[in-house]
């Protein structure tokens, strides 16, 4: 069996991976402990991020004719592919996070939804909140006032259902029109 033949699952399985990912983040892994690979890799599968070694060419030859051919330039030296199909920015997000304390990680660049991000890029891009929190977000600035609201309506029906006291003295003082 020729070479070739044995390769090629190797590349269609990256390019299934690949296929309908929103986005797709290099990065260099030399110098990681075994203890920050095993914790690196627990955060990606939680947040539903494939991660996965792979050879240059391997990779080179999955992202043909996809968006992701512009990280060619980035595939050289050991790489490691970080892909997710949901969320964005959640690669970027966690391995920049994740290189803060574990020097030896480098990012060396990712597609973001079709466009291409050098490390800078990547950086500013993982301080966008993931969808989750900017929905977050959004519900309790929508539930604020209804929440305000419940509570002067709980105060009232705490009084017995009587206007509160500086209510009452505004209404007596003022005048009357008749």
């Amino acid at each position: 069996m020729a070479k070739v033949e044995l390769k090629q699952p190797i590349v269609q399985a990256i390019a299934e991976d690949v296929k309908d990912a929103a986005s797709v983040v290099l990065v260099d892994y030399r110098g990681l402990t075994v203890a920050e690979d095993t914790a690196l890799r627990k955060q990606l599968r939680e947040a539903g991020i494939i991660y996965k070694v792979c050879k240059n060419t391997m990779m080179k030859r999955a992202f043909e004719g996809t968006d992701f051919a512009q990280l060619n330039d980035q595939l050289e030296g050991p790489s490691a592919i970080a892909i997710s199909k949901d969320d964005a920015t959640a690669p970027a997000r966690i391995l920049c996070k994740f290189a803060k304390d574990a020097k030896a990680l480098e990012l060396k660049g990712g597609v973001v939804e079709g466009t291409v991000y050098d490390v800078a890029g990547l950086t500013e891009l993982s301080k966008v909140p993931s969808r989750e929190e900017l929905l977050s977000k959004l519900l309790g600035s929508l539930q604020s006032p209804i929440t305000n609201l419940a509570r002067v309506l709980n105060q009232i029906a705490e009084q017995g259902g009587e206007a509160a006291p500086a209510e009452e003295a505004a209404t007596e003082e003022a005048p009357t029109e008749e």
